[in-house]
């Protein structure tokens, strides 16, 4: 079993910036891939920014691109999510994801994650 837990949540003025940290306990070596996801208010959950272990890649949607960076501090058993430039849109919940299946190439698709957390609330305000 992994155990996530999400942090670095807020609310910001449009343009500005937040850090999401996603702790991880438990056994989180069988972690491959870690993503970031958000769902809106009525909306379903959609993918953001993804890790692959096995492929040594990370990956974005096209809402974030240049935008968002996915980082990891292996020490730590920390990911994070750097958000710049944020913008209203950006406004959701935000989970981490992890998948115990090696695929190199990452997955945008919640149901291919096995472990999540809580959510943190990101709020952007125009």
């Amino acid at each position: 079993q992994v155990q996530l837990v999400e942090s670095g949540g807020g609310s910001v003025q449009a343009g500005g910036s937040l850090r999401l940290s996603c702790a991880a306990s438990g056994r989180t070596g069988s972690s491959y891939v870690v993503g970031w996801f958000r769902q809106a208010p009525g909306k379903e959950r959609e993918f953001v920014a993804g890790f692959s272990w096995s492929g040594g890649r990370t990956y974005y949607a096209d809402s974030v691109k240049g935008r968002f960076t996915i980082s990891r501090d292996n020490a730590k058993n920390t990911v994070y999510l750097q958000m710049k430039s944020l913008k209203p849109e950006d406004t959701a919940v935000y989970y981490c994801a992890a998948d115990k299946v090696p695929r190199v190439y990452g997955s945008r698709w919640p149901g291919d994650f096995d472990y999540w957390g809580q959510g943190t609330q990101v709020t952007v305000s125009s």
